[in-house]
């Protein structure tokens, strides 16, 4: 026998009929979606895994030479009852300097100021100075090296007792020869380097995808001078300058 529904019963069954299609509508577009994202993680996987195809390796290479200039560190250093006496003294042992300097070949653009310094002098339990002291330094750039010797003597001599030497440093005026083999023995040492892992992992070596380099630094090497008042010429051995390199370079693999 047919069954009949009333008005009522017929809109809640219409109801629960469209609650259960929006429920299985939101269930299939969640079941849709975990999919997509599950696709999406899988290819974020697969990026991953090319990115992490490469190889970064260090190389180092050195280039050596012989320095071909020096430069001394020097000055005077005086004394006296007055700032005004003490810096006579100074300034006129720093001229006979710089002159035995000019005399010997040395170019005035070479010769610069590098320190100027007075200083009080005290005696024993006394707050008032009893003297003061002044020192005047130069840097000189001595461009010939079998010349340099004698230079630096004379300019000892003409300084007289007043004389004070902190130092010279040898270097090449042009490192561009020692820079640029340095640069590709520090790159076929990365190249090396990075061939030998790639075979240890079963990989063929790609390009290169980037290089970058560190700064290098030159060492300057110091060496003792004579005493003052020496009239021998002061022995000048040039020994060897190395310049290092540093590269960084990112190699992708086949």
């Amino acid at each position: 026998m047919p069954v009949k529904f009333s008005v009522l019963q017929r809109s809640l069954l219409a109801g629960v009929v469209a609650a259960a299609l929006l429920i299985a509508s939101f269930l299939l577009g969640a079941g849709q979606g975990s999919a997509a994202a599950g696709g999406a993680a899988a290819s974020g996987t697969a990026r991953a895994g090319t990115a992490a195809g490469r190889i970064t390796v260090t190389g180092t290479g050195t280039g050596s030479g012989t320095p071909d200039q020096l430069t001394l560190s020097m000055g005077v250093q005086t004394s006296g009852g007055s700032v005004a006496a003490a810096l006579q003294q100074a300034n006129r042992a720093v001229r006979a300097v710089t002159a035995a300097l000019a005399r010997r070949g040395v170019r005035a653009s070479d010769v610069q100021t590098s320190g100027l310094s007075i200083q009080p002098q005290y005696g024993s339990n006394s707050p008032v100075p009893d003297g003061y002291s002044v020192s005047e330094s130069i840097q000189v750039t001595l461009r010939h090296l079998g010349a340099a010797g004698s230079q630096i003597s004379a300019a000892v001599r003409a300084g007289g007792n007043a004389t004070v030497v902190d130092g010279v440093s040898l270097s090449m005026n042009d490192t561009s020869p020692l820079l640029s083999t340095a640069r590709i023995r520090a790159a076929r040492n990365a190249k090396v380097k990075a061939a030998q892992e790639a075979r240890a992992l079963g990989r063929a070596l790609g390009p290169v995808l980037s290089v970058s380099e560190a700064t290098p630094a030159q060492p300057l090497p110091e060496y003792p001078m004579a005493a003052a008042g020496s009239r021998s010429s002061v022995p000048v051995s040039p020994g060897t300058q190395q310049l290092s390199v540093t590269v960084t370079v990112v190699f992708s693999l086949a």
